[in-house]
Order: C-alpha cells, then structure tokens, then sequence
C-alpha cells in the first residue's frame, strides 16, 4: 500500500520515515520529494508497505504524531491525477481553448 506522509521538517531523512514505520511493519520503498530545481526536500514523501493491514496500523498511528516538532500528516496515497499541458491547454487545441470567430 502506497502512503502519503507530509507536514515533517525538511531535514527528515528517509532513514528517519523508515525506521518510524517499520515500528508497524515491513517497508518496501520511502520516497522523500525533492525540488526538481534545487533538489531540496518538499516536505512530503511517499512510503509503500506490502502489507495492508499493517500500512493502516501505521496510519492511524502515525498521523497527527509529532515528529521533529510538527504533526506528522499520514494517509493512503490516492492515485496520481493525469495533469493538463498548462495554462491555456484545457482544451488540447491550439488556440489555448478560445473560440475562433
């Protein structure tokens, strides 16, 4: 199971978000988001468990739990949303969506 985890300080290091949820089970991958550009941490990351049943222990458990003195924010990863090209291609044509008369 894929778990959103955010809302921790930016120096939190993955090794820090798996030691805090192999307290609750196995853990297959811990993603911490970087900035494309500056590579800094977004503070947010994303962390698979195999096991279900133990991914919901760590949830309940987890959020709102303090770590590094903010409340930690944990809850099931909900599918990535397919984005659009930008501002002005809603509509996929190349006049950015606007009528032409």
């Amino acid at each position: 199971m894929n778990i959103y985890v955010a809302n921790f300080p930016h120096s939190t290091t993955e090794d820090e978000l798996r030691e805090a949820f192999e307290a609750y089970g196995a853990v297959s991958t811990v993603s911490v988001i970087k900035d494309k550009f500056t590579g800094q941490p977004r503070g947010f990351a994303f962390v698979e468990m195999p096991t279900k049943v133990e991914a919901k222990a760590a949830i309940e458990q987890l959020d709102g739990r303090d770590l590094g003195g903010r409340p930690l924010t944990v809850n099931e990863a909900r599918p990535r949303e397919e984005r659009s090209g930008g501002p002005g291609n809603r509509s996929g044509g190349r006049n950015g969506g606007r009528r032409s008369f």
